[in-house]
């Protein structure tokens, strides 16, 4: 290790530094505690957008906003339905609601909202699904309220829907403006009940394992400490603005947190108290053990925190902005584990082990343990297991290339979510398209005409536009009885005369991929529609936008995110291991071994969620967060093993000392494992789909790795290869 960290893992494990350590972090914690805010306080939704805000989707939205300027915020639709038509005192209690929007006694923050009281009762009618059981209904916020402004508003709207009230009708809120309430109904005390989970889980599984309540609560202590310092950095970071504080990420950088730490703390005492049965002093114990276990915890660190920083190549806008989060944590955590958890164990002594006190040359049971016989087996028959074990995995990375992906929000959302129950009535009563149609803006270099020209290329235009596969209509038709002044009178025209905005409906449910292909298939032939209607494609540009043009950008982003970011993890973390372990194969077994344990976890995951659980797809973003916390964490216990093996194979054959390490670390890398295994799990409980299933893949891998990888595959195919470093 260099010298630098090795003085001062040595300072914090002796006598003195080691009480001076403890106090610094007590005291700083308590600091951040008193005096700086907490990172919930700044917490946001990323957008899905991206960080440079240059996608096709985007350049539409800032044009349409340049062009068509409004005051008008996010839309929330209001959904009414009845099993059967909706009677006529209903009308008149919706009659009623719309009264109200339309007052001076209306939330401050609604902008607007469909008169549906001003029109005749035909008109009323017309607006209704064909069966007569269900009714759309529009209202549009103010311009850039806070997700918490929404969130009031819409409760304001539910409240007066229940103090009609109206019976036998169900009422719900969807659109963006319900998605972003549900959003924060979601997370709401999410974050406290994850941490109680958690650490609650923690201590009971360290209880179970190592029976000594002391050893069980230590490291929760630990994680605490260090969870007020890094909420505290992030606070600040969130009242100084120096970057986004994005709440799913702040949710699972809680759960990371605690893991890592109680990873780290099992590291060093189970190595702490084998150092106690050789030396009297429990400071010398502990600078002998942080010299074995300081190198790698720091590489172990080291490897974490380069993925993260990893995730600033991202330019998909929630994947970018978890990077300073977990950076900051990460970088904390590493500190603590060379400094934080050696300290407080050193001063703790041999009473942290109570009532199992190790002492000086003490007699060791001559047992044959399992993770011994599990040596053996490795020693005696690798190349057997190395290729047993690589055709299961490889059966189950072959399960890739059935998954499916989805780019809907709302299906990520718990089935009695407001916004996902009034979609579903949206999508069932009206036509699919209706629920998120497309703005098309035409854009010209000079002033448009209308002259015959024009009108007919526009009739031209409109044709194609009609003729093409899933669009459903396209508004306004342009016809030669159009003046200028009807098309600007209806924000059709802009202004400045140099864009015409169009609205077009597709046939399928805007989210489902059949659309994104739709809008990918207009994007790649605008010139060729343009020119074949008679516009000239130098002079005129068409730009597609809403959200379904946001979902392909979303598609798009991913997978140029997924490119780059795979590349750069794997080729930072290799360059990280080849330079702890000195060599050149080393690294290439060990990251290829964690890399085949990630496609397996999420083949057989997806088997699992389909075939078991009747998921018909996964959320897009599961494969990229679940490879970075499966490369960065898994890589943790390759780390550990070799370190212990390299560290053996000085004084013995290269089989006894895989063997060995296999048994020497066995069962504290089980420990840490099941541990990081469960407290992931913990986001099952999550009412978001794409948490549940992530913590179920993450839980998965991590106790596969554990077992499989790293218990048996990774040693079996270090002998196999027979080398030595």
């Amino acid at each position: 290790m260099l010298n630098p960290f090795k003085k001062i893992v040595q300072f914090t494990s002796s006598k003195k530094g080691a009480k001076w350590t403890l106090t610094i972090w007590i005291i700083t914690a308590l600091l951040f505690s008193v005096f700086a805010p907490s990172a919930k306080d700044y917490e946001e939704s990323s957008s899905s957008g991206s960080v440079k805000g240059d996608t096709p989707s985007e350049i539409a939205k800032e044009l349409d906003e340049q062009y068509f300027p409004s005051k008008d915020g996010l839309t929330a639709l209001l959904v009414f339905h009845s099993d059967d038509e909706i009677t006529d005192k209903n009308k008149e209690n919706i009659t009623k609601l719309s009264k109200w929007l339309a007052s001076s006694d209306k939330p401050e923050n609604v902008q607007k909202a469909l008169p549906f009281h001003s029109f005749p009762e035909k008109v009323q009618n017309q607006m209704f699904s064909e069966d007569g059981t269900t009714l759309l209904f529009n209202v549009t916020l103010k311009k850039d309220l806070e997700s918490n402004e929404i969130h009031e508003t819409l409760d304001a709207i539910t409240t007066y829907v229940e103090s009609i009230p109206m019976s036998d009708l169900q009422f719900e809120i969807t659109g963006p403006a319900g998605i972003s309430a549900d959003t924060i109904t979601l997370f709401k005390n999410g974050d406290f009940i994850l941490m109680i989970a958690t650490v609650i889980l923690i201590f009971i599984i360290l209880i179970l394992i190592y029976r000594s309540p002391l050893l069980a609560i230590t490291p929760l202590i630990i994680a605490g400490i260090v969870y007020v310092v890094v909420d505290g950095v992030l606070g600040i970071s969130g009242k100084l603005n120096w970057f986004t504080i994005d709440g799913q990420a702040t949710s699972i950088m809680l759960v990371l947190l605690f893991a890592v730490i109680t990873d780290y703390s099992l590291f060093v005492f189970s190595r702490y108290r084998e150092e106690l049965t050789k030396h009297q002093s429990k400071y010398d114990s502990m600078v002998q053990a942080m010299t074995h276990v300081s190198e790698p915890i720091f590489f172990s660190g080291g490897t974490i925190f380069l993925a993260m920083l990893a995730l600033f190549s991202t330019v998909f806008e929630p994947y970018n902005h978890f990077a300073p989060v977990f950076s900051i944590a990460v970088f904390i955590i590493a500190i603590a584990g060379l400094t934080l958890i050696p300290s407080i164990f050193a001063v703790m002594g041999r009473r942290a082990f109570w009532p199992f006190i190790p002492k000086v040359k003490m007699d060791k049971k001559s047992t044959v343990t399992l993770w011994k016989r599990i040596g053996g087996w490795i020693k005696k028959y690798p190349r057997s297991i190395a290729v047993m074990l690589l055709t299961i995995l490889l059966v189950g990375a072959f399960q890739l290339t059935n998954i499916t992906y989805s780019f809907n929000l709302l299906k990520s959302f718990p089935d009695d979510m407001s916004s996902r129950q009034g979609f579903e009535l949206l999508e069932e009563n009206y036509p699919a398209g209706m629920l998120a149609p497309v703005t098309i803006i035409l854009e010209s270099e000079q002033e448009i005409e209308m002259d015959d020209t024009f009108l007919n290329n526009s009739e031209k235009l409109h044709k194609q536009l009609l003729d093409m596969e899933n669009i459903n209509d396209v508004s306004p038709k342009i016809t030669k009885q159009m003046r200028d002044e009807d098309l600007s009178a209806q924000n059709f025209l802009s202004e400045t005369k140099k864009a015409i905005k169009f609205t077009l409906t597709l046939k399928n449910d805007p989210y489902e991929l059949e659309s994104l292909q739709t809008i990918e298939s207009l994007r790649n032939q605008a010139d060729e529609i343009l020119t074949s209607s008679g516009f000239s494609s130098s002079h005129y540009e068409l730009h597609f936008g809403g959200q379904t043009a946001e979902q392909l950008d979303i598609k798009q982003m991913n997978k140029r995110d997924i490119i780059v970011l795979f590349s750069l993890v794997i080729i930072l973390v290799s360059i990280v291991l080849a330079f702890q372990t000195r060599s050149i194969l080393l690294p290439v077994l060990m990251v290829g071994t964690i890399l085949l344990s990630y496609l397996a976890t999420l083949g057989f995951s997806w088997t699992i969620f389909h075939y078991l659980l009747d998921y018909e797809s996964i959320g897009y973003r599961l494969p990229v967060y679940t490879f970075v916390f499966m490369v960065a964490l898994g890589i943790d216990y390759n780390i550990m093993l070799v370190s212990r093996i390299r560290e053996i194979a000085k004084d013995k054959p290269w089989k006894e000392a895989v063997a060995e390490g296999v048994t020497m670390t066995g069962g504290v890398i089980s420990s840490a494992g099941l541990i990081l295994a469960a407290t992931f799990a913990v986001l099952m409980t999550q009412p978001m789909e794409e948490l549940f299933l992530f913590g179920f893949a993450m839980a998965f891998g991590i106790l596969l790795d554990t077992f499989i990888i790293r218990g048996f595959l990774f040693p079996s195919i270090l002998i196999w290869t027979h080398r030595k470093k």
